[in-house]
């Protein structure tokens, strides 16, 4: 089994200063694995809650009393956005028996799409987010075609064959659209997979929410709805452009990127990586590649894109302990720069400027501008 060692630290960790720890993030992600591996490396009793689980959601029927009964161990539940109706008594019961590591509670969602249905915890809960695989965990165990193709899920990442991974993916964007969505919003599954798809084939790029709605055939807010719940539930990524007092003429709307590599295969219909090195959306899938390890290490950092009308451009500004970075990404093993790259630079002035290729060497381009791998990057941005 593979242990996200980063995270099972701050996991524990939480669990000593918080009487409450949230560890959210996309289904199918790992959270239950990485959960039941630290209730039991705790060496402290635990109850494991799956609401999945007819039994188990039956416990929770007469909530107080059973949580009660379980008070001196650690009560773990999972999939805790289908029952937001606990959370109101958590809160109680965690106030009342005055002590640290009461609750670790799962959920494939985040934090604001949480807030939206349930009572505050504020002051009480600690939220930790588990993405799919991050190149770093996987590094020397498999190549990055791999990780390409198959995307960080662990079920689709450690299928014995492609065919399996790509049946799995399949299952699991089959199995989100007409069950996982429906406890969140009134939608039509036919429509959100198309939009899905369409925002694969657009992966990368600046989304017109009135070209879309008509092509879909739904009001511009359905879209925007229909966005903003794929991105509460991990399955894309809205970036904003960088907009800081630069006096510049800036395009302005958000890009979108689905969230993971082997989703976007799959919902392009892409099979084997020799196809999708052919494919248009080969050098969007490396920017999300990218995007989605910068996130995964640095779940602090801002992240924003930035371009002009006079053709200034960078995939991402990081901001990051109150300093700006700017990632150029570059999905073949060449590394230039073109002049519109050159002009965001200066446009921005960046601490320094990293070009990121599928490379495993790094090396210096100019003064502050080096091109790295994305192990690279991760140390360099660490520095």
């Amino acid at each position: 089994m593979y242990i996200r060692r980063s995270i099972e630290n701050s996991l524990m960790q939480a669990l000593e200063n918080f009487p409450v720890v949230a560890l959210i993030g996309p289904r199918q992600c790992g959270k239950s694995t990485l959960a039941k591996y630290i209730l039991k490396e705790s060496g402290k009793d635990c109850v494991f809650l799956d609401l999945e689980k007819p039994s188990d959601l039956q416990k929770t029927e007469n909530a107080e009393w059973f949580f009660n009964t379980q008070k001196d161990k650690i009560i773990c539940i999972d999939e805790i956005q289908r029952s937001p109706e606990l959370f109101p008594c958590i809160r109680s019961l965690t106030d009342e028996w005055g002590k640290n590591g009461s609750f670790l509670i799962l959920g494939s969602a985040s934090r604001d799409l949480l807030r939206q249905s349930s009572e505050s915890l504020a002051g009480r809960i600690a939220y930790k987010q588990l993405s799919p695989f991050l190149f770093s965990e996987i590094n020397g165990t498999f190549a990055i075609e791999r990780y390409f193709e198959n995307g960080g899920f662990p079920r689709s990442l450690l299928a014995k064959n492609p065919d399996i991974s790509l049946e799995w993916r399949e299952n699991f964007i089959s199995s989100f659209l007409e069950r996982d969505l429906l406890q969140w919003i009134n939608f039509t599954p036919s429509a959100m997979r198309r939009l899905w798809q369409m925002l694969a084939h657009l992966n990368g790029q600046t989304v017109n929410y009135s070209n879309l709605g008509k092509a879909l055939a739904i009001s511009n807010q359905t879209v925007r709805n229909y966005i903003d719940l794929l991105s509460s539930t991990y399955m894309v990524d809205v970036i904003l452009p960088y907009t800081s007092n630069l006096g510049k003429r800036l395009v302005k709307a958000p890009k979108v990127y689905i969230s993971d590599s082997g989703i976007a295969g799959a919902l392009l219909g892409i099979k084997g990586f020799s196809n999708l090195m052919g494919h248009v959306a080969f050098g969007a899938m490396w920017e999300q590649i990218v995007l989605s390890n910068i996130k995964g290490e640095f779940p602090n950092a801002e992240i924003f894109y930035y371009r002009s009308s006079g053709g200034a451009e960078i995939d991402f500004v990081v901001k990051l302990n109150e300093e700006i970075f700017a990632v150029e990404c570059k999905a073949s093993f060449t590394s230039s720069l073109s002049k519109g790259n050159y002009l965001a630079i200066e446009d921005i002035s960046p601490k320094r400027t990293f070009v990121v290729s599928p490379s495993e060497e790094s090396w210096s381009i100019k003064k502050n501008i080096d091109a790295v791998s994305i192990s690279g990057l991760v140390k360099s941005l660490i520095s």
